[in-house]
Order: structure tokens, then sequence, then C-alpha cells
């Protein structure tokens, strides 16, 4: 806890887009490690017992003070270019943070973050930021935009992050996302550079131009 206050605000997240494959080939890239095993496991555990889950529930909520500043309080960010983490899956907030700390996933400040946090304290902010709900905000871009955007996530993403776009364990919640970051983080698996790393996402994002990543972004920013 000492070590959070050095260090400032911010926590965990999120992966992105669905894949125009098989979700048995997509969990393939995405497996846990099994240095990841243990943390999953524990969090499986606190789950399941109430007492141990409204805890760490409680001490998340404590602890989530420090996200605020970047993903906005109850995990609903006021910052175009920074994810949501309201409403995601615990299990995949945890798995998306722990790629943070052993540079899966790259960012400066996160990867430092997520070090000086004990395991119970990760656990604790991912159960907190999935029981928040999440603010849809809608989308200012066109009908006919949104409208593209439902076609191409009906045909390609329902696949791995549901018909509804609310995710899994495994797949991050779309729904609700921050639009600039949707747009963002697709860009960066379609131009690789090492920020999001995943083969299956680069080479699905190759198939996406300018104008299909927009409509999906605006599109899954205005799912409930």
């Amino acid at each position: 806890m000492k070590t959070l206050l050095k260090i400032g605000s911010t926590v965990l997240l999120s992966g992105m887009m669905a894949l125009p494959v098989c979700a048995q080939q997509t969990a393939a890239a995405d497996a846990p490690t099994a240095a990841d095993v243990p943390l999953l496991q524990q969090l499986q555990k606190v789950e399941a017992d109430p007492a141990l889950s409204q805890a760490a529930i409680k001490q998340g909520a404590k602890l989530s003070t420090f996200c605020a500043n970047c993903h906005g309080a109850n995990g609903n960010s006021t910052h175009p270019d920074t994810p949501n983490l309201a409403g995601q899956h615990p299990q995949y907030l945890l798995g998306q943070t722990l790629k943070f700390a052993d540079g899966r996933r790259r960012y400066a400040f996160m990867e430092g973050l997520i070090k000086a946090m004990r395991p119970d304290e990760i656990i604790a902010v991912a159960l907190y930021f999935a029981g928040q709900p999440v603010t849809t905000k809608v989308s200012p871009d066109s009908a006919a935009l949104v409208e593209q955007g439902r076609n191409y996530f009906n045909k390609v993403c329902f696949r791995c992050h549901g018909n509804d776009g609310h995710g899994s364990d495994t797949y991050a919640r779309l729904a609700g996302q921050q639009e600039s970051y949707v747009t963002l983080t697709l860009h960066r698996y379609r131009e690789g550079g090492g920020i999001r790393m995943d083969p299956l996402m680069a080479s699905s994002t190759k198939l996406m131009d300018d104008e299909t990543i927009r409509a999906v972004a605006a599109y899954v920013a205005s799912m409930p």
C-alpha cells in the first residue's frame, strides 16, 4: 500500500477486438502462462467464498482511488484514450494485469505500478472494477457509420466478444468501451510495434481499413 502511494494512479486492462478465426485458435494465442495460473486460481478461490469476496471488493474500492485519475471513478474513464475497466470480467482484468507485469503488454507506468502491488491487491482491484456498471456513451458519429460497425461486429467480432459485446474471462468486454481507445488499440494491433502483441489480432486487423476500424469503435461504444 505504501509503495502504491509513491507511484500514483492507474491499474489494469484491456485487450481488444475479435478475430475472424475460431475461438479455439484465439484462445491458444492468449492463454495464461504457467506463471499466471496460481494467481488466477487464487482469484477463483476468493470469488467462491462470499466473505473473502466481500472483503476483497471493499479493499479494491479503496485501492481504486489510485486508478481514478486515468480510468475514472468506478472504472468509467473520462480520458478518450484510456479504457474503461468497469464491467470487465475479473479473470480478464487479472490476466491483462499480469501481462503488464511481465511485458506481454507494454506501458512503462502500468508495468511499474503492477510490479509494486501485492497479489491480494491485484485481485481486489480486479474484483472491484468487474462489479461496477458501465456508463455507455452515445457515439457522435453518423448513424450510417454505427450501422456499418454493427454489421462488421456481427460477422466477425461476436465470435469471441459475444453478441452483446460483454466478453468473457478470456476476451475483453467491448460494449460501452471508449470509442477513441478502441480505435487506438485496433490501430496498434494492425501496425505492430510491440505495444499490443497478439499474432492473431495483428493478422485480423490487417484486414480492417481505417473506416472499418472507426465504424466498429463507434458501434461498440454505443452498446449497453
